[in-house]
Formats: structure tokens, sequence, C-alpha cells
């Protein structure tokens, strides 16, 4: 993953969480715009949560904050 998708992850979670509670879910299409601005970029979030963690279209943002993080160990 490259690194701005990675930081963009963890903001986006990160926001949520401290807004909501950390009980919060969300999908990949949070890290992105209503416009399809960048798809390589989008594409390249929907692979990492789709077809590599086979994960649900919602999930808790703490779950993906952690994932992304546990990438760096």
């Amino acid at each position: 993953m490259r690194p701005s998708l990675r930081a963009k992850i963890l903001d986006v979670c990160a926001r949520k969480i401290a807004a909501k509670g950390s009980n919060v879910g969300l999908s990949f299409y949070a890290f992105f715009a209503n416009k399809n601005d960048d798809p390589e970029l989008l594409m390249e979030a929907a692979e990492w949560w789709i077809r590599t963690h086979k994960l649900d279209h919602f999930e808790k943002a703490a779950k993906i904050e952690a994932m992304v993080r546990a990438m760096d160990a």
C-alpha cells in the first residue's frame, strides 16, 4: 500500500472514531471524495479491502486502523 493511502486511511479512521466513537463503521469509500478523482488509488484501496482481506462492505474503523498500523510491525 502506498504511503499516501496508508496516511489517508489512518487519518480518516482517527477522525471518524473521534467524532462518533470506537464503534463507528466505514467502508473503503470513506477515504475518497464523492467524485472519482483518483481511480488508481480507489482501486488500490478496493483491492486491499476486498481481495486481500475479504472484508465486509462496512467494518469498524478501529479494526481498519489496527490492520493498517500492523502493516508496519
